[in-house]
């Protein structure tokens, strides 16, 4: 008999930085999809983003330690060692190409990513290789823009519980002077709150290029 399709996830994201919110995110996924293994993919150099992200290889050693208890997620790093704009297309495309086993695709995003998602490179093509697993905000329904709806691509939504966590207003305190380790384990993990200090990220004094502390 043939072997069962592997349920693999893709879960892609600037992670700057990775947080508990995300790592809730990733956990649901992986149960309510019942996936074999998630990818989790720190963003290169993200089309749509205006502002100036940490250096990539801070980023990809942060996700790494939020997610290095659990062997069904995995560290993909495809978009950080390869140069120039980071579109999601290109990353499935040459994920599926590498997968010599058959694979159903789910990519994991959030509620405001599905608003947008009609204005991604090549989002047609990409509603052909994956089904979209959204996380919906506590108690408001999944709804995907009315071009995403004409397209009968199916969507499944994710029971995410509400967390007041934010990328932002982490950068936010610790641009402020707060240890990260003051904000564990709530707002992010121990090892990574560590790495934060060690390395003096998001810190005014010791600023990556082009950081704002508002951005």
């Amino acid at each position: 008999m043939a072997a069962e399709p592997r349920r693999i996830g893709l879960y892609g994201g600037s992670f700057d930085p990775v947080h508990t919110a995300h790592r809730a995110l990733a956990d649901t996924a992986l149960r309510q999809l019942a996936l074999d293994e998630l990818r989790w993919i720190p963003a290169g150099q993200p089309w749509q983003k205006t502002r100036r992200l940490a250096p990539a290889e801070h980023r990809a050693a942060m996700v790494g330690l939020a997610i290095g208890d659990n062997p069904a997620f995995v560290l993909e790093k495809c978009e950080v060692e390869r140069p120039g704009f980071s579109y999601t297309l290109d990353t499935v495309t040459t994920l599926q190409q590498r997968e010599h086993r058959p694979a159903q695709w789910f990519l994991v995003i959030g509620q405001d990513q599905l608003h947008n998602f009609c204005t991604w490179h090549g989002w047609t093509e990409l509603l052909q290789r994956v089904t979209l697993a959204v996380a919906g905000r506590a108690g408001v329904p999944v709804q995907a823009p009315t071009e995403l709806m004409n397209t009968g691509h199916r969507i499944v939504a994710l029971d995410m519980p509400s967390m007041a966590v934010s990328s932002t207003e982490l950068r936010t305190r610790l641009a402020a002077g707060e240890p990260a380790l003051s904000l564990a384990p709530r707002m992010v993990a121990p090892d990574v709150a560590r790495y934060i200090d060690r390395h003096g990220l998001y810190r005014p004094h010791h600023p990556h290029p082009g950081f704002s502390p508002q951005s």
